[in-house]
């Protein structure tokens, strides 16, 4: 899928009236098949605009465009198509407690059934070799029938890794998404998402869970010929990683560039006021990778 934006802003869905929006003024184009990785601190709009590009919030000003078309003038069953083709992967993914990790993992194949399939496949998860691969790919194969409540942070998290996967439709030999050379970048007939917005995917792993969890889904979207956006905290990940890094400081570009340009000055002055953020010294504020997490249960 093919991007662009054009003076984009936008404010936080919390913002209070008048605030200022949290990107402003952005221009930006990605091609079909690209993958680029968006650096900079807390608070730069990062997250932000994801919501904007899978079109969960319209922009304040400016335009975005997706293969040319504009979302938000689009009537609403064509709107909701469009969403049908994007995939927008949280921090923490929404995973019921109680929920089995099949059925979450499947869930990534909703926009493309049926609104009956999709309500038997809550209860009866059809295609269950596909959640098993995408499982496998992060090493989570045994977990495929545990109950969400009872994985570790970081295991939920590659749970909705492994959603993405799955929400890009069948791998080109049906079980494995690895890359294939000879394939052209992007496929015009993908049934599945051909953007995938991945919001700091790495926030609850260890450091070679990380790079496995990157690689797999740069593998699994260059095979599928899908667009591939993801925010990252970990900076030496995005530029070992990804071929382009696209700075946010205030909301605003701060660059866009190779990562072999991407200087230590560059990212200096990204991170300024910052410093701890850009050196990493600071634990991540989302779960751990350390046992089960308990369920908070409120009564009223």
């Amino acid at each position: 899928m093919k991007l662009e934006l054009r003076a984009l802003s936008a404010r936080h869905p919390a913002a209070r009236a008048g605030a200022a929006p949290a990107v402003r003024d952005l221009t930006l184009n990605l091609d079909a098949g690209e993958q680029v990785a968006i650096i900079g601190p807390s608070g730069a709009g990062k997250t932000t605009l994801l919501q904007v590009l899978a079109c969960a919030l319209p922009p304040s000003a400016g335009q975005l465009r997706l293969d040319s078309t504009a979302p938000w003038q689009l009537p609403r069953r064509a709107l909701q198509r469009l969403r049908g083709r994007l995939f927008l992967a949280p921090q923490v993914p929404p995973l019921p407690p109680r929920q089995r990790v099949v059925t979450a993992v499947l869930a990534g194949q909703l926009p493309r059934l049926g609104l009956l399939a999709s309500v038997r496949s809550l209860f009866y998860p059809a295609d269950i070799p596909a959640a098993h691969a995408a499982l496998d790919r992060f090493d989570l194969a045994d977990k495929l029938f545990e109950r969400v409540d009872r994985l570790s942070g970081g295991e939920r998290q590659r749970v909705g890794l492994a959603r993405a996967l799955v929400a890009l439709g069948p791998a080109p030999d049906g079980h494995r998404a690895e890359p294939a050379p000879a394939e052209p970048a992007h496929r015009a007939a993908n049934t599945g998402a051909t953007l995938l917005l991945i919001d700091e995917p790495l926030s609850a792993l260890d450091p070679t869970r990380a790079r496995q969890a990157v690689e797999t889904l740069r593998d699994a979207a260059h095979s599928q010929g899908a667009t591939l956006v993801a925010t990252l905290h970990q900076v030496d990940v995005a530029l070992a990683h990804f071929p382009r890094i696209v700075g946010l400081r205030d909301g605003a570009l701060a660059f866009d560039l190779p990562a072999a340009e991407v200087t230590r000055e560059r990212l200096a002055a990204l991170y300024a006021q910052h410093e701890h953020e850009l050196r990493g010294d600071v634990p991540p504020a989302t779960l751990l990778d350390e046992g089960p997490q308990p369920v908070v249960m409120h009564c009223r």
